[in-house]
Order: structure tokens, then sequence, then C-alpha cells
């Protein structure tokens, strides 16, 4: 059969064939979820994007070897913390991680991991990387995270061909995550979370000392206009 004709059998069955689509309880792995029958998994999560700022400038100012240190050890980092929170880690693209959290304190876990994710980069990551490769310091290279946060019901499907396919989460949660974690401003600002993941964190993720580690905004997301929360906090870990 010719490679056209290939695509286009694929193409019947997948866009032709509804959907076979089952509640999920645990976030399921590539094994769970088949390949080939439009077979998808509907979940209630809370997804964070973990991006790493500065890449343009650490390709172009640093032989490979840097950045890939680099970038191993910030993508170590934030993904230890999201696993620590109870989330699990369902795709990797080229600088950032994806985690999914579910359960009764999702949106507490996520937004308790992006600060500490944020404390993390400062306060561990970039010491640790300037003592071993001291040309990040002296070039003025910055270590540091933007962390996105959005909840709400997403399918996860796979995509690809056998031995070359991973998972896909579609929806509006894991959308707006990825957009939020894209967001640069100038100043200390690294961590971004919608409203409804703002209003169902607990008293102790949203107020230290006193005060609302939390500030709203307005901002386009991804075309739409919306209230998301910012935050400058850093929790030690």
């Amino acid at each position: 059969m010719a490679l056209g004709d290939d695509i286009r059998s694929d193409l019947d069955k997948m866009v032709g064939n509804p959907w076979s689509i089952r509640n999920g309880t645990v976030v399921p792995g590539t094994d769970d979820v088949g390949l080939y029958n439009n077979d998808a998994v509907k979940l209630d999560a809370v997804y964070l994007y973990a991006d790493l700022l500065g890449s343009t400038k650490l390709a172009r100012d640093f032989i490979p070897e840097v950045a890939g240190k680099v970038i191993r050890a910030s993508l170590r980092t934030a993904s230890t913390i999201i696993k620590k929170f109870d989330g699990e880690i369902r795709s990797y693209d080229g600088d950032r991680v994806m985690g999914i959290f579910i359960g009764g304190s999702k949106n507490s876990n996520a937004a308790t991991a992006a600060l500490k994710i944020n404390a993390a980069m400062q306060q561990i990551v970039q010491p640790a990387l300037y003592a071993k490769l001291p040309a990040l310091s002296s070039k003025g290279y910055l270590p540091r995270m933007c962390v996105g946060i959005a909840s709400g019901e997403a399918f996860i499907a796979r995509a690809g061909v056998r031995g070359s396919s991973d998972l896909v989460s579609i929806g509006r949660a894991p959308n707006v995550a990825a957009k939020l974690s894209d967001i640069r401003e100038a100043g200390e600002y690294r961590t971004y979370i919608t409203e409804q993941v703002y209003n169902r964190l607990k008293d102790e993720v949203k107020i230290t000392k006193g005060t609302n580690m939390w500030e709203a905004r307005s901002a386009e997301v991804g075309g739409e206009r919306m209230t998301i929360y910012r935050s400058n906090y850093r929790w030690p870990v």
C-alpha cells in the first residue's frame, strides 16, 4: 500500500469513528490508553506547566554542553517537586515539563509546587549551576522557570504511531496552563494561576503572615480576556 493510502486509511478510522471515552480516577499512563480505537480518558484535573526562561539566550550564548546541563537541572528540579506534591509527569517539551494533579487538594498541591519551584530555582539550582558553570554568572544568565496553572475537564488520548506515540491532553485547562507559562513580565513574578484555581486554594496557600501571596489582574490569554492571579513568592524547599 502506498504511503498516501496508509495515511488516508488511518484518517478514515480516526476521524470517522466516534470516541470511546471513559471517566478516569487516576492519571493514565501510555499503556492505559488505546492507540488505534479512538480511546480517551476524561479527567477533572489541574494542569501545571513549568517553562524555563531565557532559552534563546541560553542557546545563543553558551555551548550545548552548558545549555544542556541548565535544562536538565531545571527540569529535574521541577519534576521532583511536582512528584512530591502528588503530581504526575506526562510530558516534556524541550525545556518545559507538564504535571497533572487530581484529587481533593489538586489546586493547592499544584500552587504549592509552583511556589517551591520558584524558590528552588533561585536558592538551589542557581548556586549549584554558578559553582560548576561560572560562565552562566559572568554572562548574566539567571536560571528561572515560569509556571502556569489551570483547572478543568480534559481528556487524554494517544497520538502518533506504534513505537512512537505519546499521550496528549485535550481541553481548555492544559491549553490555558501552557499559555500562562509563556507570560514574560519584568520583575520577579514567576507563577500564574487562573481565577478558578485561586478560588479553590486552601488559606495557607493564599495567605502568609497576613499578606495575600497572589495579585489579581486582567490579562489576555490565548485570545481570551480573563482574570488571573500572579505571585512573586517563593516557598523554601
